[in-house]
C-alpha cells in the first residue's frame, strides 16, 4: 500500500546504504537488519527519461527537478515554499583576492527561510503527507527549525521543532514566530537529536512527521537539487570543484550524488568533480577523521561560533570522506576567527551576507588553496547555505559605523570626508 502512495515517482522503495536491504516507500530511516541508514532507491530506467527541455519547462524552484525526486510530480502533492533556483553569483572580486581563475557561489540564503533546509523540508513535509502525517516536527542546530514552521504555517498543519537552548536569537525568533511549538532543550544538539528519536517510538507522537529523524530518506533527498540547479545555471555541464560546509554531512553526499546522477542519465557530458568538505574546529568530527585516514567518526562537544554545523556525531560523516577521497578532494577545518574572516570577505567581495556557514566555507576555501590541495585554475563553486542576519553575534564586534560625525560640513570635513 505504501508503494501506492508514491506511484507516479521515480522511487521504488528505500535501501540500505551499508548491507542493501530493501524496503518499502515507508516512514523508517534505519535498515532492520544491520541498522544503516536508509535512502531512496530509483528506478534508473525512469531517471533516464528525463531531459533538460522537460527540466526548463518546470515551474521556476525546485520543483521542476520533481521527476528526480521521491515526491512533488504532480502540484497537488506538494507541501512547500517553493525554494529554489537561488542565484549562482559570478565572484569575481573574491576570485581575484584568492587568485583564483572562476568562481561562484552558490546562494542558497536567498531561500523564503533563508537557508538550503527550505529544499530539504519541502521535500520531506511532502512526502509526509502522501504517508499521512498529521504534524511537522523536526530536531535543529535553527535553520531547519525555522523552515519547518515555516511550512507548517503555510500548510495549516500543526508544529513542534525541537533546538538546543543555546541558539542565536536571530533562529529562536523566527521559528517562534510561525505560531507553532518550539521546544528549547537544556542540551547540545546531538541531545536534541536523541530525545526526538526517542518521542519517534511514543503513542503521542505515532502521527507526527520528524523530517530528519522518521522521514529522513525522503528529506535528505531535498538536497539533491543544489546539483542539479549548479549544473543547470552553468549550462548544463559540471563544475571542476565545489567546496561545501558539513554538519551531518549529508548536504555534501546527496550534491555529490546529484552530480554523479545528472551525467548518468545524460544531463550533463560525464566528468569528475572534485568535491571538499568544510567544518570549524569547534566541531570538526568528520574533518578529524579524514585528516586521520580513517572512516571512523569519533563524536565531539561541539564548541564555537559556527553553531548550524555544531553536530557532534554526524550520522553521514563516513559517506561525506567516502565522496571526497573518491573524487580526489579534501577537508580541512578552520578557527572562529578564521570564520569571522571569512564571513567579512565574503560580504566585501561579494555582497553576500553569510551565516557563519559560509564563513566556513570561505575561510577553508582559502586554507585549501595555501595548502595547495584546490587547484586555482579550476572552475569551482562554493556553497552558501545561509543568512548572515541569523547569526549577527558572530562579526557584531568587527564592524560598525566608520565614522561618527554631527550633522554640519564643517564636522564632515573634520572627519577626513570632503578634501582640503
Amino acid at each position: 500500500m505504501s508503494n501506492a502512495l508514491f506511484e507516479d515517482s521515480p522511487a521504488k522503495g528505500l535501501i540500505c546504504r551499508n548491507c542493501n536491504a530493501t524496503y518499502d516507500l515507508v516512514a523508517q530511516h534505519a535498515c532492520w537488519q544491520c541498522f544503516g541508514p536508509l535512502e531512496v532507491d530509483y528506478d534508473q530506467a525512469e531517471l533516464a527519461k528525463v531531459t533538460r527541455e522537460q527540466i526548463e519547462a518546470g515551474p521556476q524552484n525546485i520543483w521542476r527537478y520533481a521527476p528526480l525526486l521521491p515526491v512533488g510530480v504532480h502540484p497537488e502533492d506538494r507541501v512547500s515554499l517553493n525554494p529554489g533556483l537561488t542565484p549562482l553569483i559570478d565572484a569575481k572580486n573574491l576570485a581575484k583576492a584568492l587568485g583564483m581563475r572562476q568562481l561562484w557561489v552558490k546562494d542558497d540564503s536567498a531561500n523564503p527561510t533563508h537557508s538550503f533546509k527550505d529544499r530539504v523540508v519541502s521535500t520531506a513535509v511532502s512526502a509526509a503527507k502522501k504517508l499521512g502525517f498529521d504534524r511537522f516536527a523536526c530536531a535543529s542546530t535553527g535553520n531547519l527549525a525555522n523552515s519547518v514552521a515555516a511550512h507548517a504555517a503555510r500548510a495549516g498543519v500543526p508544529s513542534i521543532v525541537f533546538i538546543p537552548h543555546d541558539l542565536e536569537p536571530g533562529k529562536i525568533v523566527q521559528s517562534a514566530i510561525y505560531g507553532g511549538q518550539l521546544i528549547a532543550v537544556q542540551g547540545s544538539y546531538d541531545d536534541v537529536n536523541r530525545l526526538c528519536s526517542e518521542l519517534t517510538e511514543t503513542d503521542d507522537f505515532e502521527t507526527t512527521a520528524f523530517v530528519n529523524v522518521n522521514i529522513r530518506p525522503y528529506y535528505a533527498e531535498g538536497s539533491k537539487t543544489l546539483g542539479y540547479e549548479v549544473a543547470e545555471q552553468l549550462g548544463w555541464r559540471l563544475p571542476e570543484q565545489v567546496v561545501v560546509p558539513m554538519a551531518s554531512g549529508e548536504l555534501l553526499t546527496k550534491i555529490h550524488k546529484a552530480f554523479e546522477e545528472s551525467a548518468e542519465i545524460g544531463l550533463v557530458e560525464p566528468g569528475k568533480v572534485r568535491v571538499f568538505g568544510a567544518q570549524s574546529a569547534g566541531c570538526s568530527p568528520i574533518a578529524d577523521a579524514y585528516a586521520e585516514g580513517t572512516d571512523v567518526i569519533t563524536p565531539v562537544k561541539p564548541t564555537g561560533i559556527a553553531k548550524s554545523l555544531n553536530i557532534g556525531d554526524p550520522a553521514a560523516g563516513p559517506y561525506a570522506i567516502e565522496a571526497c577521497r573518491s573524487t580526489g578532494g579534501g577537508m580541512a577545518k578552520v578557527t572562529d576567527d578564521e570564520i569571522r574572516e571569512g564571513v567579512r570577505l565574503l560580504a566585501a567581495t561579494t555582497g553576500v551576507f553569510a551565516e557563519t556557514a559560509g564563513g566556513v566555507v570561505v575561510a577553508t576555501l582559502r586554507k585549501l588553496l595555501e595548502s595547495g590541495q584546490l587547484d586555482p585554475e579550476a572552475e569551482t563553486v562554493i556553497y552558501n547555505t545561509g543568512e548572515g542576519l541569523k547569526t549577527l553575534d558572530a562579526v557584531s564586534s568587527l564592524v560598525g559605523p566608520t565614522h561618527t560625525v554631527k550633522p554640519s560640513l564643517k564636522a564632515a570635513k573634520e572627519a577626513g570626508l570632503l578634501e582640503s
